[in-house]
């Protein structure tokens, strides 16, 4: 891929986390996460998409970083089976000698984004679609069960997923669709039960007075989630509610309950209840509103209070 690093350098020079569309280079956000800015460089003929992760204080970790991100994507395109877009990652040092990490890949047709599509098509096609997500995953939870020195983890989130050849004027899903998985920013994956990626690098946005308490109580727990293919499936249904689409959950657990039982029945995976999904969306909400509320409150007493610089872009509030 061709990157212009200098087109970076001058974008980080005038970026304003706060307005990040305002800057000396022009931008348009095409999404984020929770540490993370996604944005296109208007008028750029490479048509790229940027994802900005500043959680990175020496070498020795950006490099092991971007190390593990190319492996993750290695191993899900060539060992597992997932279409990926064409990705890269760089990283360099600012003029204050900060280290500015980038996930890059190829831009994709927004419209395309399952958030997006379930939202033209038809009850029974979003069924279809969470069928063709649920046969990626299981792609991946194939070589977990056979392979016993590597276990890769993934974020199944409808959300990851592009349908390709998608027409969002003639919106369309069938079984013979193909996706494209686009989340592997995180590199998910360990060798001889060794994590690749320094998990607690991703605290560096919680505000310093939570780390410790997050760190207790829920890194682990949050990173094993994307191990467990069950939880995996509860987090795909549950994010249903967030999208506004409360009425098809009973039907997407009895199908997905029903790919179980006769697509994936050798991993004897228990029944999923609309009670633990309901549960699971509950607390996972309540995580996210209270960690928001608290990552507000830092930038104020930041940017406002102390003139320093708040690094972590934070989204308006969201309904979920």
């Amino acid at each position: 891929m061709k990157i212009d690093i200098e087109l970076l350098k001058e974008f980080e020079k005038t970026l304003d986390t706060v307005n990040p569309e305002n800057g000396k280079i022009p931008i348009k956000i095409l999404g984020f996460g929770e540490i993370s800015l996604v944005f296109e460089i208007l008028n750029d003929p490479a048509h790229l998409a940027y994802k900005r992760i500043p959680i990175f204080d020496n070498e020795k970790q950006v490099k092991r970083h971007a190390w593990a991100y190319k492996e993750y994507c290695r191993i899900l395109s060539d060992q597992i089976g997932l279409n990926l877009p064409q990705s890269d990652a760089i990283w360099f040092k600012n003029e204050k000698e900060e280290i500015k990490f980038y996930c890059i890949q190829q831009k994709i047709d927004p419209e395309a984004v399952g958030n997006k599509v379930i939202h033209q098509i038809s009850d029974n096609e979003i069924e279809t679609l969470v069928i063709l997500a649920m046969r990626e995953l299981k792609k991946v939870w194939t070589l977990n069960k056979e392979n016993k020195t590597l276990d890769v983890g993934l974020d199944g989130q409808i959300s990851n997923f592009v349908v390709v050849d998608y027409d969002h004027h003639n919106p369309k899903i069938s079984d013979t669709s193909k996706l494209i998985y686009l989340d592997t920013s995180t590199p998910m994956f360990r060798k001889n039960d060794i994590e690749a990626m320094e998990a607690e690098l991703f605290l560096k946005s919680a505000p310093s007075f939570l780390r410790f308490l997050i760190k207790a109580l829920f890194v682990q727990e949050v990173v094993d989630r994307y191990y467990d293919w069950r939880l995996v499936a509860i987090d795909l249904i549950a994010n249903f509610f967030k999208e506004q689409k409360p009425d098809i959950i009973p039907r997407l657990i009895r199908r997905i309950n029903q790919f179980y039982r006769e697509e994936a029945k050798e991993f004897n995976i228990e029944p999923i209840t609309f009670e633990e999904v309901y549960k699971y969306y509950k607390n996972d909400k309540m995580i996210w509103v209270i960690f928001q509320n608290a990552r507000r409150l830092d930038r104020f007493l930041k940017a406002r209070l102390f003139k320093k610089n708040y690094d972590f872009y934070l989204p308006e509030k969201i309904k979920r």
